[in-house]
């Protein structure tokens, strides 16, 4: 069996297989654990704590704690983040030694159905054979043409987890999961934060009362959030950048604005270049994702695709779950499918975001009578003794059966 790419879905369903006798060998182009555990989830709620424990030192003076202000120490913060990333990648390491399972390093390329070429960093090719393949490459971030990525003033998401410098002020571009988290990160971290969105809401597809709370609470903790608003030209100036944005932040006029550093994080791709799917056989979509079934089959039977490069949501645990559920299934277990109806999600703000299921909104467009339950956190006594008492707790039902959506 062949696994395509070693982050949370690949691992999990590359030590599966192993776990059920298998002959397993996973690919990944980068290092084991994928952009979860080295770029994405695990290094960014590193910096999310470290960014957590600055808020309470800044809020101790309010429950009777006189605490110095918190010097930041970058080198020392990135050393601990590094340090968390590389006990998660070991872990992982030390499973697949323990289950059976072969990591090879390379660019795995299809050159029929059943083989893969897999090109090393040195320039070597190897050919495997397999009788199954997991394709599991995930998702990287969009780059947009018009504002060239440079790694330093213009970056994406995986430059600014690195922490190489502090920014004065930051221009995040999207007001989605990744950009409101690297805005709770580089604020805590005192850098003044401006998030643009195009959209008249943060979080859009998230629960719309939900987003609005979220948004009023980070603006009092400083960051500035403009709506409907679009960033024009972003023009490098030496060692700023000069943004230029029009909207309704902006009064419907153009405004030119400078920065120390822009984070465009517009959304994420399906990695699927270089794979070679259509030597495979295999169909994708007008976004690049590859179609599957509750079982984790592609249009060719013994393909499977699991986590981002399948579409969304994408989440880290969605892989894992898919990745076992295709080596249970490749196993020969016709009973294994994967039920999307109630996926799990949190978004790492501070305060951060949970939901599951359907939002006020998606339940409504579903044709149902809705019925809803809210909970402010401020009637909460213990949300009141740990003063954390913004936010709240929101339920939605269906008004007819009382079944929670």
């Amino acid at each position: 069996m062949a696994v395509i790419g070693a982050g949370p879905g690949g691992y999990h369903a590359a030590i599966r297989l192993g776990q059920l006798g298998k002959k397993v060998v996973c690919i990944d182009r980068d290092e084991v654990g994928g952009v979860c555990l080295n770029w994405g989830c695990i290094p960014t709620k590193a910096l999310l704590h470290v960014g957590e424990v600055i808020r309470h030192i800044e809020r101790a003076a309010a429950i009777g704690l006189k605490v110095p202000k918190a010097q930041v120490d970058r080198e020392a913060v990135a050393k601990f983040k590094t340090d968390v990333v590389n006990a998660n990648v070991g872990g992982v390491k030390t499973l697949f030694k323990a289950n059976g399972v072969e990591f090879v390093r390379g660019q795995a390329t299809f050159t029929s159905p059943s083989e893969l070429d897999v090109t090393s960093q040195d320039g070597g090719t190897a050919r495997i054979a397999a009788s199954q393949f997991v394709i599991a490459t995930g998702s990287a971030p969009v780059d947009v043409k018009a504002w060239p990525r440079d790694g330093e003033t213009i970056i994406n998401s995986d430059d600014a987890v690195k922490l190489a410098r502090i920014p004065k002020r930051l221009l995040v571009v999207g007001g989605g999961v990744i950009g409101l988290e690297f805005a709770t990160v580089y604020r805590r971290l005192e850098a003044e934060v401006l998030v643009v969105e195009m959209m008249p809401q943060i979080l859009t597809g998230t629960d719309l009362e939900i987003g609005k709370t979220l948004g009023r609470i980070l603006k009092k903790q400083g960051i500035e959030i403009m709506l409907n608003t679009k960033v024009g030209a972003i023009e490098k100036r030496g060692s700023t950048v000069r943004a230029t944005l029009n909207g309704e932040g902006t009064a419907n006029k153009d405004e030119t604005r400078e920065f120390d550093m822009v984070l465009v994080a517009v959304g994420r791709r399906p990695v699927t270049d270089n794979l070679g799917l259509r030597a495979a056989g295999l169909d994708v979509d007008d976004r690049g994702f590859i179609a599957v079934d509750r079982q984790q089959r592609t249009n060719v039977a013994h393909i499977f695709a699991i986590g981002d490069v399948t579409g969304q949501p994408l989440l880290a645990h969605r892989a894992m779950k898919q990745g076992v559920v295709a080596a249970e299934v490749i196993s020969g277990d016709k009973s294994a499918a994967f039920d999307p109806v109630a996926v799990p999600n949190c978004i790492y703000t501070d305060p951060e975001v949970a939901t599951v299921g359907l939002s006020e909104e998606e339940a409504k467009a579903a044709g149902y009578e809705v019925r809803i339950g809210k909970f402010p956190l401020a009637a909460s006594g213990r949300a009141r003794t740990m003063n954390e008492a913004e936010g709240l707790i929101k339920l939605v039902a269906d008004a007819k059966s009382d079944l929670l959506l």
